[in-house]
Formats: C-alpha cells, structure tokens, sequence
C-alpha cells in the first residue's frame, strides 16, 4: 500500500474507536478519524498518508476465517487506495455473519463505507 501506514499498537485503535466517527455496513465496521487527531498523522498526515488497520473478533470464526476476512478486506483497500484523500485513519472491523462474504461483496460494503465517511475524493 502506496498512501497508507498500518495500525498495530492497541493503544492507536483504541483512540480511533474513542474520537472517530463508525459507520456500520453489512459486513464491516469503518470507524474513521480525520486530520491531526489520527495516530501517527503528525508526520503522516502532513506528508499524504492514510492510517489503516483491520480487527476480526474471534466471534468471526477461527483463525483460518477471520484472517480470510482481513485478507480480503486489505486487497479491497489496496485497489481503493488511490481514490482516498489523504490524512485519515481508517479501522475496518470485521463483522460476525454466517455465510462467508466474497471479494465482491467486501469491496461494495467498503466502498459504500468510504463514501459515507467522506473518504473518497
């Protein structure tokens, strides 16, 4: 990913889930946290990148599913990736559902998410 550092430290989810704003779709979760306020925007936000991290509570499933889920949602993210402004730090939560969703069905969800929290340009 070109524009985007990773989300790892508990401590930078938890500010995203605490000051940003969460928009809920059918099988994801964006909470999204604009400008100065996002974790590593300091240096990140001045320079163009985004902030991006993706969680998959063990309600999801056992391993094997839920990093399926984060596989897909990173490859729905990396062919977005372009069209994003820049400065955001975005968590992508995977949510529980009974049937697996495919690429297609990951990548509209996250798009309409994008769109909703005034991602795209």
């Amino acid at each position: 990913m070109k524009f985007t550092l990773a989300i790892k430290k508990n401590h930078e989810f938890a500010r995203i889930y605490k000051k940003g704003r969460y928009y809920v779709g059918r099988f994801l979760i964006l909470y999204a946290l604009k400008g100065g306020d996002a974790p590593k925007a300091g240096a990140a936000a001045q320079e163009g990148f985004n902030s991006m991290g993706v969680t998959a509570s063990k309600k999801v499933g056992k391993s094997v599913r839920r990093n399926r889920l984060k596989r897909l949602v990173k490859e729905n993210y990396r062919a977005v990736e372009p069209a994003l402004r820049r400065g955001l730090a975005l968590v992508f939560v995977v949510r529980a559902s009974e049937q697996l969703p495919s690429y297609a069905d990951v990548g509209a969800d996250m798009a309409s998410l994008l769109k909703r929290a005034g991602a795209l340009r």
